[in-house]
């Protein structure tokens, strides 16, 4: 065991070993799909001297601190039953700022309270709230605080931004120590999100009101006034930060276009105009690259398949040390999580669709990398599925894109399919890597079928909005077209295709039975919604103007029986099972009880399953194990796995 491993030991984590060869056994047990990670997130301390490390559990998480020199334990946050870190930032090199969450059944993951917390390297420094509603210094008229900026180069202030009731946000100067704070600016917008340059100066913000048409402001410096830039309403577009240059002169945009990705911008804070730096053919940009040091921005981020990267600025010292990375260990992307205030040491973590996450250790200078940890030690690359991009054209000349796994050792062919649609719809998008969704199925003999069908997001405002009103329309002709694909590309044995997702996953699971009787064996769908009058006055969206609205523009309210899954039912020739969670916000278990009563009502066979104290998606893993058990056992008697079914230990 590596020192590092034995610093984590200490801490009590029970590690296993690491990453070895040796030959795959099958099958692989249920539950190491569904264990806590031993870690969730890690960073190195502005001078190298510690690391930190969220630790998981089944009832909450905790935040441990270790000196890197002997991995010695030296501070720890432990927190109350069901009680989360969602995120911690390093603010100086003994100081770090936290924020906690709470699992509550309405969601499927924690989410903050909107405080941030402190704790020092040696576990002292810790109380209550710094700041946000239960704060003594903010009080409870402020809704939620998250950090903006942790102000390079300055070790006592962050940046942090307030927000209010009736959707009033600001921008504060917060002591890291106290908690007592200044505030720096307000947003002209509602809910706005705010954007600092490297300097610590707010530049940018953009915000929306119920209309969910975003406006954009910029301003020059702190003592200039806000200036509206960019109104979607008029221009029809969305324009949002990207970025600065080091010394902030350089201000980038990510802009929507009328056609195609998003581009990114240079914008002339004199004439303000926008000039074109780069705008991929395929897709958004999934992220930024910043100087650890500096924070000028040097490059993009692309998810199109797999990850790439496009450096504009290449002779950026640490655009060459990423381009280095990558190379070192191609079978993994290496994306540097932290750094030393000088940049000289990274920590880096390496993932693929066969590898959860490595850490590693990267020391500039010395240009050499170390392995520290996984954070699932007992996967073996060997023994995961491997995940390849596919691209087809629908039925009507739209180019779509997606993800195929087929299990190990498989000849991809003649293979029990799983059509896998993600949620949302509109937004979100499948994107390469491991998943242990996709993973369980595969063990179990399947492939998966993963596509981003138009609505799907990352790939431009034209594409998403192409799925508008299409709920069990074009959206789902996408899927038909994708199975279809499959079939003909001899991946897919024909009789024994099978739907399966969760929320517009689970919809539109149900929704293919109904609408496609013959092409499928048999449809799972969790936490979805099947009724879609109904959307209109249960679950968490229509509560507010601007959740109404975004039904009116995204769903309609022309014909919706005839993409209600429940008043379809006398289509419906295969087997069908519904899952929920009886807490759920979002997709009310409403719709799970009227899809199942319709469907026994019209004498067609349907199981069903709702979770207590779940919301939407199972987090308890006694509920994740019962569901998957649930799942492969309805899959394996409809479709067959042709092979052994995976089973808990």
């Amino acid at each position: 065991m590596n020192k590092f491993l034995s610093g984590l030991a200490i801490a009590l984590l029970g590690l296993s070993p690491v990453h070895v060869n040796a030959q795959v056994k099958a099958p692989i047990p249920l539950e190491q799909f569904l264990k806590r990670d031993v870690f969730g997130t890690m960073s190195i301390s502005p001078t190298g001297e510690y690391f930190a490390a969220t630790i998981p559990k089944d009832d909450g998480s905790s935040l441990v601190i270790l000196r890197r020199s002997d991995m010695k334990l030296t501070g720890k946050v432990v927190l109350p039953k069901d009680t989360y870190v969602v995120g911690f930032n390093w603010v100086n090199p003994n100081r770090i700022l936290f924020s906690i969450g709470e699992k509550a059944g309405e969601l499927e993951r924690p989410t903050s309270f909107g405080e941030i917390y402190g704790v020092n390297a040696d576990g002292k420094g810790q109380g209550n709230a710094l700041v946000g509603a239960r704060s003594s210094a903010s009080g409870s008229r402020f809704v939620s605080a998250s950090l903006l900026s942790t102000l390079l180069k300055v070790d006592d202030y962050v940046l942090v931004t307030i927000r209010g009731e009736g959707g009033t946000s600001q921008v504060a100067k917060m002591n890291v120590n106290t908690g007592k704070y200044i505030t720096v600016v307000k947003s002209p917008v509602r809910n706005g999100s705010f954007a600092a340059d490297p300097l610590g100066h707010v530049r940018l913000v953009t915000g929306a009101g119920s209309d969910n048409r975003s406006k954009t402001y910029y301003r020059k410096d702190d003592k200039s006034d806000w200036e509206l830039i960019n109104d979607e309403a008029v221009t029809e577009k969305s324009v949002t930060s990207a970025g600065f240059s080091a010394d902030g002169k350089i201000v980038y945009l990510e802009s929507e276009e009328a056609e195609g990705p998003n581009g990114v911008y240079i914008f002339d804070d004199t004439t303000k105009k926008m000039s074109l730096l780069r705008k991929d053919d395929n897709v958004d940009p999934a992220g930024y690259l910043r100087s650890p040091v500096d924070g000028g921005m040097y490059g993009i981020a692309y998810d199109d398949g797999k990850p790439r990267y496009d450096y504009f600025d290449p002779e950026n010292p640490f655009a060459v040390m990423h381009a280095s990375l990558q190379k070192t260990l191609p079978s993994q992307v290496m994306s540097p999580t932290s750094y030393t205030a000088d940049g000289n040491l990274a920590l880096v973590i390496g993932y693929a669709d066969n590898v959860p996450g490595d850490f590693y250790l990267f020391d500039r200078t010395k240009n050499k990398l170390e392995y520290l940890v996984s954070k699932n030690a007992w996967f073996k690359p060997e023994m995961l599925a491997k995940m390849e991009p596919i691209y087809f054209i629908a039925r009507d000349g739209t180019p779509i894109s997606g993800f195929l796994t087929v299990p190990v050792g498989s000849n991809g062919k003649n293979l029990p399919l799983v059509v896998n649609p993600h949620g949302g719809p509109f937004g979100p998008k499948d994107d390469w890597g491991y998943n242990p969704d996709v993973q369980i199925l595969a063990a179990n003999g399947y492939a998966v079928l993963q596509i981003n069908f138009r609505g799907s997001g990352g790939y431009g405002r034209s594409f998403m909005h192409l799925g508008y009103k299409q709920w069990g329309r074009t959206m789902q002709d996408d899927l038909t077209d994708a199975t279809r694909w499959a079939i003909s590309e001899g991946i897919a044995n024909k009789n024994r295709i099978c739907m399966y997702g969760a929320s517009y996953g689970g919809y539109s699971s149900i929704m293919a039975v109904a609408k496609e009787p013959d092409l499928y064996r048999c449809a799972f769908g969790n936490v979805g919604v099947y009724d879609m009058t109904a959307m209109y006055h249960t679950g968490d969206i229509p509560e507010s103007k601007s959740g109404e609205n975004f039904l009116d523009e995204t769903l309609g309210h022309k014909d919706l029986d005839s993409i209600s899954p429940n008043k379809l039912v006398d289509r419906i020739k295969a087997p069908v099972y519904l899952a929920a969670g009886r807490e759920d916000a979002r997709a009310a278990p409403k719709h799970t009880e009227m899809m199942h009563a319709a469907l026994l009502k019209a004498g067609k066979q349907s199981e069903m399953v709702i979770y207590d104290g779940e919301g939407h998606g199972n987090f308890l893993l006694k509920n994740q194990i019962d569901f998957y058990q649930r799942l492969l056992g309805f899959l394996n008697k409809h479709i067959g796995s042709g092979g052994q079914q995976v089973k808990a230990n």
